[in-house]
């Protein structure tokens, strides 16, 4: 591939990517300051975890027209759109939160509405790369986006500090000047004409959302890659909803703060070391190796109650989320045929992502009504599992971490069964070699 052929797109997406970086780091400050804010008001749990559930459902119900209008409109004006409207529900939360008169109900209904601008945003954005890099860099470029995960968990740290000196209005007001840094860059980015909306984009929207599904059935090793994705994410879920608990079952708040930081660096350096590496030549060995390891690292969150062993496990399971990902979008961008990749990837969210709330739901019950129980001093579980774990408060957390660990293991075992998934990197390839080169064609504003 030559420089001219490869330079300009991977400097437009370098500036689109530093838009959007920034403004995801506005975005989970907000998030976080939210949540803290609803806690402290209210002293509820309850309400403070229907934040949570405001932040996802209506990204899984919504993902499949959000396809279809990635598909149907320019992908950039999408993009456009999804974050100045964003910003200007983080004004809304600004003028009501200077007048003193936030609610709780206000703060449900921004989070569902920056939830559903996300889920048109996210799309659009993973839709336009493959047709703005060159192939053999999205495993490098998909890296690279996945930092902005690290950004959002390592979030908590530096959003208690922002806090603490200029308060939630300051917080806001940061996140507003982080959204007008990202709709900047955006408009800067001269994109070409056919990156933004590729040739044969649907024209009907109903249709196009039956297309991603049908697509996707006749792809049989991608289906079973995102069937596979998809129990990956309810365990993650299951982990990443009782992580917190389980630290503060035998540490501090602020040790609390330190390793949700750390956490964060895992998926930082996963993200940078994809980036610079791109991932292994079959992308498919790429999944496996990190539901392998990603088991390996759950289980040994569950052997002592020890801040330095989560400090090291937690880290390093997390440092398996860019591996993961990257390997499952990258096949997905290079085996879909741009035309219909918005669906595709609408359809994908929702398959992969729909049991996530379900794993919220059960987390609470499982852990206060089943396994805490089992593994108190006088558990049915405590002179077998308790001798290796041990017994008392947040043991039945760290049960759960064990069973979920072992079962990342099984899916591992299971993935690497399915000839069909062991074939997927054989598909034949959607994408050109090469990204657009620059061209007289109309160039999107």
């Amino acid at each position: 591939m030559s420089p001219t052929g490869s330079g300009p797109g991977l400097r437009r997406f370098a500036l689109v990517w530093a838009g959007q970086l920034v403004s995801v780091i506005g975005s989970a400050l907000t998030a976080f300051v939210l949540g803290v804010w609803v806690y402290q008001g209210t002293g509820s749990v309850t309400q403070f975890a229907l934040i949570q559930f405001c932040a996802v459902v209506p990204g899984i119900l919504l993902a499949p027209y959000a396809g279809a209008v990635a598909d149907r409109y320019d992908r950039k004006r999408i993009m456009l759109v999804a974050d100045s409207c964003a910003g200007l529900v983080t004004v809304a939360l600004l003028v009501v939160v200077s007048s003193g008169g936030l609610a709780v109900w206000q703060v449900y209904l921004a989070t569902a509405l920056t939830a559903t601008l996300n889920s048109f945003h996210v799309i659009a954005y993973t839709a336009l790369v493959p047709s703005l890099v060159p192939k053999e860099h999205l495993g490098r470029v998909n890296g690279l986006m996945q930092i902005t995960q690290g950004v959002q968990i390592a979030a908590p740290l530096v959003a208690g500090a922002l806090l603490a000196f200029v308060g939630l209005r300051g917080v806001l007001v940061v996140d507003v000047v982080t959204m007008v840094f990202a709709v900047t860059a955006l408009l800067l980015a001269r994109l070409p004409g056919s990156t933004v909306r590729p040739a044969g984009a649907s024209e009907d929207g109903e249709r196009g959302v039956r297309a991603g599904l049908a697509w996707l059935r006749g792809a049989p090793g991608l289906f079973a890659l995102i069937a596979v994705f998809g129990v990956w994410n309810f365990l993650f879920a299951v982990a990443g909803g009782l992580v917190q608990p389980l630290i503060l079952s035998f540490s501090s708040p602020a040790v609390l703060g330190a390793l949700m930081a750390a956490g964060g660096s895992g998926v930082f350096v996963g993200g940078l070391v994809m980036g610079v590496w791109g991932g292994p030549k079959r992308r498919v060995r790429g999944v496996y190796l990190g539901l392998g390891l990603g088991g390996v690292f759950l289980v040994l969150h569950s052997l002592a109650p020890s801040p330095w062993l989560i400090g090291l496990a937690a880290p390093a399971f997390l440092f398996t989320l860019p591996l993961m990902n990257t390997a499952c979008v990258t096949l997905l961008q290079t085996k879909v045929a741009p035309a219909v990749l918005g669906r595709v990837l609408g359809v994908v969210r929702v398959l992969s992502t729909a049991a996530m709330p379900v794993a919220y739901l059960l987390i609470g019950p499982l852990t206060d009504g089943v396994a805490e129980p089992l593994m108190a001093p006088d558990g049915a579980l405590a002179s077998s599992v308790g001798a290796v774990i041990g017994t008392g408060e947040g043991r039945g957390i760290a049960l759960i971490f064990l069973v979920v660990g072992v079962l990342m293991l099984a899916l591992t075992a299971y993935a690497r069964s399915l000839p069909r998934l062991r074939a997927v990197d054989d598909l034949p390839d959607a994408v050109a070699d090469e990204a657009p080169s620059p061209s007289p064609e109309r160039t999107a504003p």
